[in-house]
């Protein structure tokens, strides 16, 4: 069985080597660079695209085809995180927490040699775990029932006492918000519809894409439009040496790439956790682990990079496990591969073990060749990527804008979505600038409907008898283990260091109205959920009704703590409020500057939305984009010009025409729609 095992191993890549077939691999890699360089747009989007094209070819050159774009599409989409700060794809967002610090710092460059290493050698890890593991998991993955998966999804969850920073109370109450965010909708074990506020587009919940954008793209697009300077002025970080150097911050940490390509392939391996969530779950394992990781992580630590990357790229590996050995999709792009098996006439199961191993195997070395492909692409381009920090910002917010707003259209292709990506940008916005850190939140949101689902299959099958079993034992107490951890760690820390704080009580002097007036304004949502779902079926409320409670008691608290308690802490050690975000401080720039420009750029987003709504998305997005440069970025009419035209001209063929995107009736498509009829005025 070995013999033939690896016989068949060798016979797949002499197939896969075809040189036709390397260049169908070479084109689905080049296009998942592409796809997830855009902000919102990713692979799932690239692969519905592409499926059509591969029924015609044969099952080993359309599988590879769709297998190369998947596989690197989390190669590329560090690019728009490391540099603006805008995830390309919901699992780079936690890339932005160090790797968009450090191009701020000069080293865009060096964070992408990390980035691109990590990946590349994360993929080739699920590519070794997909080739190794499938004749043996199926026993393993069997076994697995919803219990387990409750318990991952508390494990999960746990990482918020170190997501949330030195003040574990805010990134209790962020995941309190995150939860609450994931309840909306219509609760599928009962039917009750929960705060859709007669909305049909809230009937299946928020959409993760403007959700993630919200938060972490338009506060980073602030940060450049407040500042009004470049993301760097060094220009002489930006060089191949840099980018070698963040190549060996990887290599020279063997174990921490490692231990997070683990970890994203068994999250991948997870059917409904997927890319939304794994990278925070290797950035809190870095964080616990790492030495010195709490007082470096969000600053611009490489370590940071390192981990989310090479978990995100082995999580393909992971997904295709159960993908092909059980036709599980593992994610909603696995899900479309198994479309393409179909076609092709490929059953997953077992024989893909047996007749059918030679496909097996070609799938293994298209993952290991399109990460290879993808790493080496992005190497030979990355000097001239990092001088992209250099634009000026006033030519770079309006352009990455206008496309963000694009992208996060494409979750439902509704209007409902720009809605979430504003509410979410603000949301994001004031988190920033009261020190609440943003990944609890996010992390909160993509497991909270998970969590509820879990819990009610597991209890109604099992009763409270699924917290005794032997992997649950062991899942719970590694969860309370690691919530616990942190929490001790910091007490024995100051214990050690004798850095005991003087704690005063009454009338605080110096209080932060703007945290304060958050806090408050988050009290009163959190009675209304409260109060809003007490009419609910008992099922419906239970954990709605937890978490409300929670961050209640946990908000009561911590806005009478900083009311009435006043902690002195030692000189030169770290602040109370330190948050495990990007900071949202302005050095140099006072309060109402920064406060006029924030405006000013919140009514350039409100224009925008309103524009669209007048011409349409597309149109709106050249006339906005002209409109910022001349009239905020003060660049040259013919700058603006040239920019605007391009920027429309690009996104007319790659959105209107490539990916056919089916766009939002504006008023001048209600006043005249003659004008919709004809394919090449169809955008408005």
């Amino acid at each position: 069985m070995e013999v033939s095992m690896l016989a068949m191993a060798i016979e797949a890549l002499q197939i896969i080597f075809d040189p036709m077939r390397l260049m169908f691999l070479f084109l689905g890699v080049l296009m998942g660079l592409v796809f997830g360089v855009i902000p919102g747009i990713g692979g799932l989007v690239g692969l519905a695209l592409l499926l059509p094209f591969t029924f015609t070819l044969d099952p080993y050159a359309g599988l590879a085809m769709l297998i190369g774009l998947g596989s690197v599409t989390a190669t590329s989409d560090s690019i728009p995180a490391i540099l603006f700060g805008v995830p390309g794809t919901s699992g780079a967002a936690a890339t932005v927490m160090d790797g968009h610090p450090m191009a701020r710092k000069g080293e865009a460059s060096r964070a992408f040699g990390a980035a691109f290493t990590s990946s590349l050698i994360g993929g080739l890890f699920g590519a070794l775990l997909l080739g190794l593991s499938i004749p043996f998991l199926r026993p393993v993955m069997l076994s697995i029932g919803t219990p387990e998966m409750l318990a991952i999804t508390i494990f999960g969850l746990t990482l918020v006492a170190s997501l949330g920073g030195k003040n574990a109370m805010k990134g209790i109450i962020a995941a309190c918000i995150g939860l609450s965010l994931a309840m909306i909708g219509e609760e599928r074990n009962m039917g009750e519809w929960r705060w859709m506020f007669g909305s049909l587009y809230l009937w299946e919940g928020l959409p993760i894409v403007p959700v993630a954008l919200g938060l972490f793209a338009l506060p980073e697009l602030a940060d450049l439009a407040i500042r009004r300077a470049r993301v760097t002025t060094n220009v002489e970080e930006a060089a191949r040496s840099s980018q070698w150097q963040g190549a060996k911050d990887a290599i020279s940490r063997p174990f921490l790439m490692a231990r997070c390509s683990g970890i994203g392939s068994l999250i991948g391996a997870i059917p409904g956790l997927g890319s939304a969530v794994v990278d925070w779950i290797a950035y809190g394992h870095a964080l616990r682990t790492e030495k010195g990781a709490s007082e470096t992580f969000g600053k611009g630590d490489v370590r940071g990079v390192i981990a989310t990357e090479s978990a995100n790229n082995s999580k393909e590996g992971g997904a295709l496990v159960t993908t092909v050995a059980f036709g599980v999709p593992g994610s909603a792009s696995m899900a479309l591969l198994l479309s393409a098996f179909a076609v092709f006439g490929i059953v997953p199961g077992p024989d893909m073990l047996g007749k059918d191993l030679d496909v097996t195997y070609s799938i293994v070395w298209s993952v290991a060749i399109a990460n290879i492909l993808g790493a080496s692409i992005c190497f030979l381009f990355v000097g001239w990527l990092a001088k992209i920090a250099l634009v000026r910002p006033g030519i770079l917010v309006p352009v990455i804008l206008a496309i963000t707003f694009i992208g996060a259209y494409q979750a439902s292709n509704s209007w409902g979505d720009l809605y979430v990506l504003i509410s979410m940008g603000l949301l994001g916005f004031l988190m920033k600038r009261t020190g609440w850190a943003r990944p609890p939140l996010i992390l909160g949101f993509v497991l909270g409907g998970i969590f509820e689902r879990y819990l009610f299959t597991s209890t109604t099958i099992y009763g409270m008898s699924w917290m005794l079993r032997p992997v649950v034992l062991i899942l719970l107490i590694m969860a309370a283990y690691g919530l616990l951890n942190p929490l001790f760690k910091a007490a024995m820390r100051q214990f050690r260091e004798n850095e005991r704080r003087k704690i005063r009580f009454g009338l605080a002097d110096n209080i932060n109205w703007l945290e304060l007036s958050f806090s408050l304004a988050l009290l009163a949502v959190f009675i209304y959920t409260l109060v809003s779902s007490l009419s609910w079926h008992i099922d419906s409320r239970l954990v709605p009704n937890v978490i409300s409670w929670t961050a209640i008691v946990a908000l009561g608290i911590f806005i009478l703590a900083r009311l009435f308690v006043q902690i002195e802490a030692p000189e030169g050690g770290a602040g109370e409020n330190m948050s495990m975000d990007l900071s949202g401080e302005y050095e140099g720039i006072d309060t109402s500057t920064v406060t006029r420009r924030a405006l000013i750029y919140f009514g350039w987003i409100l224009f925008y939305f309103l524009l669209a709504w007048v011409v349409g998305l597309l149109p709106a997005m050249g006339l906005f984009a002209f409109l910022y440069m001349r009239v905020t970025g003060r660049e040259r009419l013919l700058t603006a010009l040239l920019i605007a035209t391009a920027l429309f001209a690009l996104s007319y063929f790659l959105f209107h025409f490539t990916l056919n995107i089916a766009w939002p009736n504006s008023l001048i498509g209600q006043w005249f729609p003659e004008i919709r009829d004809s394919r090449l005025l169809r955008i408005f």
